[in-house]
């Protein structure tokens, strides 16, 4: 999922943009990692990562659900049987080619080590003997040519999502379909699932290639991407035609795309699409509507126009969830999170959108706009000084029947004038799809 050799996370940048617009509405995003919490979280910080609906951790032995991480008591059951990390540790620190991982890596279902390469295989023979001969039933998987971790029998990150498919099933919300996407050793488990779709991405590693050839070369529905990480992960949703597959971050020019859009989500991810090229200059304007003040309102945006240009920066929306207020209207909360250089905001978005049949379709407009800054998110910033600023602008065109404008960059002859807009089509989009489940993706992070 996380490309490190992607210094400008281009990649996960694209895959966020399309999960936002297309699947957020209706779909499962999970992460299965074999990473600590302690680990999965400092990533969070340092990666434009989205928010799981769920979180498998360290290989598979900790489940957990939401933005709050509240943790799965009835798979911490299922693992408890015949397991006892102090046996564990015991018949370990018999082994001498053995040294543990750091101590955040050591989790109650779980027990790591690095291992040279050379002498995994007779290790992991011989420590498996030793744990059965005192009454454990584990797993030990060797990855990434450097780490054996020792396991409960019934864990591992196809377990983990096994457990979660029976539990949706025994509720009647199991999602017509699954891609999972690995990249490691301890990834095998996941395209062994019956039913899934999966993808290994170009960068996999030898051991899950090897496994791949001896176990399902014949299996249509696994792929070896030629995409590495988050873009192997798009690559499939269009191979095997699971949803729509072209992320806005592809579309160059959003007023001339032919791109129908799905949801809510769709006009929120667009809208700050534009909002993050206007700001770093990529872009002519940005469509904005307007009300009382228009004047002072337009004014004060566009003297932030080009005003991150040269910087590395980036904007991505996170956890949009929409709410139908009225028969054509919607309250949508998300995090909107806006990278400049080596700084990071999030921005707690709330707007309300209405929609209404124009020119033989629909039309979305902004009705209210709301944006505070999270102070947690860096601890040095009190403000933003571009975090409220499109709140003064009500876009507002369709109910108010004021015109949109095309806000254009200041230019030599009208520094900070108005003389130069011009009339613009609103942004439109059809009303959003019904939230049935359509595809769960299971995201490796490695």
């Amino acid at each position: 999922m996380v490309d490190h050799h992607d210094s400008e996370n281009f990649s996960l940048l694209r895959f966020n943009a399309l999960w936002e617009a297309n699947y957020r509405h209706d779909s499962l995003l999970v992460f299965s990692t074999g990473r600590s919490p302690t680990l999965y979280k400092e990533l969070r910080k340092e990666k434009p990562m989205l928010t799981p609906d769920i979180t498998i951790m360290s290989v598979g032995t900790e489940i957990t659900y939401g933005h709050s991480m509240v943790p799965d008591e009835g798979w911490v059951d299922v693992l408890n049987q015949k397991w006892d990390k102090n046996i564990v540790i015991e018949e370990a620190s018999k082994f001498s080619e053995l040294t543990p991982q750091a101590e955040s890596e050591q989790r109650p279902h779980k027990v790591s080590f690095y291992i040279q390469k050379d002498k995994a295989q007779a290790v992991t023979k011989a420590l498996s003997e030793s744990m059965e001969r005192r009454g454990l039933d584990v797993k030990i998987i060797y990855s990434g040519g450097i780490d054996l971790d020792i396991l409960p029998q019934g864990a591992g990150k196809g377990q983990a999502l096994a457990y979660l498919h029976k539990k949706f099933k025994s509720i009647g919300k199991l999602p017509t379909n699954t891609l999972v996407c690995g990249d490691s050793g301890n990834d095998a488990e996941l395209f062994s699932i019956p039913d899934v779709f999966g993808v290994m991405v170009s960068n996999a590693q030898e051991e899950l290639l090897q496994w791949h050839a001896e176990n399902a070369k014949d299996n249509s529905k696994i792929i070896h991407a030629s995409e590495r990480c988050a873009a192997g992960i798009i690559q499939a949703i269009s191979h095997f035609n699971l949803g729509p597959s072209t992320s806005l971050r592809d579309v160059k020019d959003f007023l001339n795309s032919n791109l129908e859009p799905e949801s809510i989500g769709h006009e929120i991810v667009k809208f700050y699409l534009f909002y993050e090229k206007w700001r770093a200059r990529r872009s002519r304007g940005i469509l904005l509507g307007s009300l009382e003040n228009s004047l002072y309102s337009l004014n004060s945006i566009r003297k932030h126009y080009g005003d991150s240009r040269g910087k590395q920066y980036r904007v991505w929306v996170d956890r949009v969830l929409p709410t139908k207020i009225g028969s054509d209207s919607w309250l949508v909360k998300f995090e909107k999170w806006e990278l400049s250089g080596e700084e990071r905001l999030c921005s707690w978005t709330t707007a309300i959108l209405s929609s209404k049949d124009s020119n033989g379709g629909n039309e979305l407009a902004w009705i209210a706009f709301d944006s505070e800054p999270d102070p947690k998110t860096i601890p040095h910033l009190s403000f933003s000084p571009y975090s409220g600023l499109l709140r003064i602008s009500a876009f507002a065109a369709a109910i108010f029947a004021v015109p949109p404008v095309l806000i254009p960059p200041p230019s030599a002859s009208s520094p900070s004038g108005l003389d130069c807009c011009s009339p613009a089509t609103p942004l439109s989009a059809s009303s959003p799809v019904s939230h049935s489940s359509r595809m769960a993706a299971c995201a490796l992070l490695l």
